[in-house]
């Protein structure tokens, strides 16, 4: 089996931050998103993986490189312009030829991996294999409809009018029928292959499609609330470790990472907070639910519930939740007369003032 992972998307959702950094490496507890669907790939036995691979191309390879890193086996598969999920089967066909694969949406989290489903896979050999899990608003996923004895009967992209609360999770396992089926749909009213028409196509063409309920976390990180939601479910796992230097005015509570030349001065540290390499926090709280990556500085203030993305600054400001705070980027106060607020604010950025 061999896997086939997403990485060529914009993230327009998540713009600006994805103006200069592909979504799928905006860090998770300081590790990129993409790297956990790399691990749970590997994880499930697979190793020949293919990365489509976008105008982010080449910070994906820096940072993926040949993937030896994940104990896996990568080829890089360029897509000109995004023309929907199934569309991405279409150009990685020489890649893929005749085998079984799993195709994984790079800027999605399943926490607790997708050995199970690949198991399921293998011993049940339908020609489908979706995952599914429960939503609270289907109406911005795909969603499955079944019959009361399992059977997936109808898969609806995006409908107004769900008529079930099982959403499409970013993990699919298809055999070779699903070329068939991307060669056989037209494109969707937004003009893109949809994988859910392909999927459905294999249904209505009596291919089986078999599905799997996931009973673990799953987040779309495509939105800051989900990013930060999905941080929060990571750091919940993580174990206390101290690499760095903590002076004896500092205050360390919970469960706290801080890694190899962090310096935390006159500050409070309150977990599950991941504070990365050379890391200076100084006469700060630090709040739970925050990932601080590496060179970045928090100086003279309070954070919380945030993501500081590698050489980010904050200073002297009295309190930032909910936040994430782009590589290299400053927030700090200004001290000059008349008292103002002093911004220089890019495309599609949100500020919230008090």
């Amino acid at each position: 089996m061999k896997a086939l992972v997403l990485s060529g998307g914009t993230g327009s959702r998540l713009r600006p931050i994805t103006y200069t950094c592909a979504k799928q490496l905006v860090p998770l507890a300081n590790k990129p998103v993409l790297f956990y669907g790399l691990e749970a790939i590997a994880a499930a036995g697979i190793t020949d993986v293919g990365i489509i691979v976008g105008d982010t191309a080449i910070d994906i390879q820096s940072a993926v490189r040949d993937g030896s890193q994940f104990g896996i086996n990568v080829t890089y598969i360029p897509q000109d312009s995004p023309g929907g999920l199934a569309q991405c089967v279409l150009i990685a066909k020489e890649f893929l030829g005749d085998d079984d694969f799993v195709m994984y949406l790079g800027d999605n989290v399943v926490l607790g991996g997708i050995t199970d489903f690949v198991t399921n896979f293998v011993e049940q050999k339908p020609n489908a294999m979706v995952l599914l899990n429960k939503v609270e608003d289907p109406r911005q996923f795909g969603v499955a409809e079944i019959n009361d004895d399992g059977t997936l009967i109808r898969l609806v992209e995006k409908p107004q009018e769900p008529k079930s609360d099982l959403a499409l999770v970013g993990v699919y396992i298809f055999d070779k029928n699903i070329h068939d089926a991307v060669n056989s749909i037209q494109p969707s009213a937004r003009g893109e292959l949809e994988i859910t028409d392909a999927i459905q196509w294999l249904i209505d063409n009596e291919r089986e499609v078999k599905q799997h309920t996931l009973d673990s976390p799953w987040i779309d990180t495509g939105k800051l609330q989900d990013l930060l939601e999905a941080n929060r479910i990571v750091l919940d796992e993580i174990n206390s470790r101290n690499d760095g230097d903590v002076d004896d005015a500092s205050n360390i509570e919970g469960r706290v990472i801080i890694m190899a030349g962090a310096k935390i001065t006159g500050s409070t540290i309150r977990g599950p907070v991941v504070i990365g390499e050379n890391v200076i926090v100084e006469d700060s709280y630090v709040g739970p639910y925050s990932s601080i990556a590496n060179n970045s500085q928090i100086l003279s203030s309070e954070l919380e519930h945030s993501v500081l993305m590698e050489g980010a600054i904050v200073r002297g400001v009295t309190r930032i939740v909910d936040s994430l705070i782009g590589r290299d980027a400053i927030c700090e106060r200004d001290a000059r007369q008349p008292s103002a607020y002093r911004v220089m604010i890019g495309d599609t950025s949100t500020v919230k003032i008090p």
